[in-house]
């Protein structure tokens, strides 16, 4: 006899409980399958969005060392959003229809500033419909998307859904590379006078931005995602915490630590989350 909703979700709550993760779509209800799949397809599409966001970089950067760096990156954001995609297709999305429904290369004006708020159909995280016009934004890119997406996703490597969980570890340790390259530059820019200035205002310019992407505190939708394992932490524990971050790197630059006055009413509930 099939288990009514309700005593599949008192076998989901209790396992989760234990510490055992969900393996199957067959062990989920539906809230659970809902919010999952909302969660991967914030990550998935942020990792293509933000990768088709650096190709141009390939051919701009700064040196030959550089161009490697910056296809090294856009190839881990690619594999990152083809390892994510996978797993929603074993869950039942239409993974290449949705990548044919979207244009994952569209960006806003360089006067436009969408605070918490997306700019097309897509579930990517806002920060990434946000242009890249210089070597500046790329490193903030690394600086501050690439660390703001580690402090996210370290509750997807204690995540209640095994398949996701157990992708992470090589998905981080990428990530945590992409930082180091983009600290290793904000330390240099922010030591050379001829830089400083620009590095300083691309610094405060995306900030912002950032602190923006980690959803409202005590948000319904994460006190959701915590009920279900699928996350840990309130949303502003996780932006304290990205925040003190770089507050360390951006002293190391000898830098000044830029503010964000936040507008609670506008910020959206969920915490948004990528790669």
């Amino acid at each position: 006899m099939a288990l009514s909703e309700m005593e599949k979700e008192q076998r989901l709550l209790a396992k989760i409980a234990r510490g055992e993760t969900i393996e199957s779509v067959a062990e989920m209800t539906e809230e659970y399958r809902e919010n999952l799949v909302h969660l991967m397809l914030m990550q998935a599409d942020s990792e293509v969005a933000g990768a088709f966001g650096y190709v141009p970089w390939i051919m701009k950067a700064p040196s030959t060392v550089e161009m490697l760096s910056v296809a090294t990156i856009a190839k881990d954001e690619v594999r990152h959003g083809r390892v994510m995609y996978k797993l929603l297709q074993e869950l039942g999305v239409d993974v290449d229809g949705r990548v044919k429904e979207f244009d994952f290369t569209l960006r806003v004006g360089d006067e436009v500033e969408l605070g918490a708020t997306r700019a097309a159909q897509d579930d990517r995280v806002n920060i990434f419909y946000y242009p890249i016009n210089t070597w500046y934004d790329f490193i903030m890119f690394n600086v501050l998307m690439d660390r703001g997406a580690g402090h996210q996703l370290e509750d997807s490597e204690l995540s209640s859904y095994g398949p996701w969980r157990r992708v992470m570890e090589g998905i981080m340790k990428e990530e945590l590379m992409h930082v180091a390259h983009g600290d290793s530059w904000l330390v240099r820019l922010g030591k050379d006078p001829e830089h400083r200035a620009e590095t300083q205002e691309a610094l405060d310019r995306w900030f912002p931005r950032v602190m923006n992407i980690f959803g409202k505190p005590h948000s319904r939708r994460n006190e959701i995602y915590r009920k279900l394992g699928l996350k840990k932490r309130d949303n502003h524990e996780v932006r304290l915490a990205f925040q003190e971050d770089v507050r360390k790197v951006v002293e190391r630059a000898g830098l000044a630590m830029p503010t964000w006055t936040p507008d609670w009413d506008r910020l959206q509930e969920d915490a948004t989350i990528t790669g």
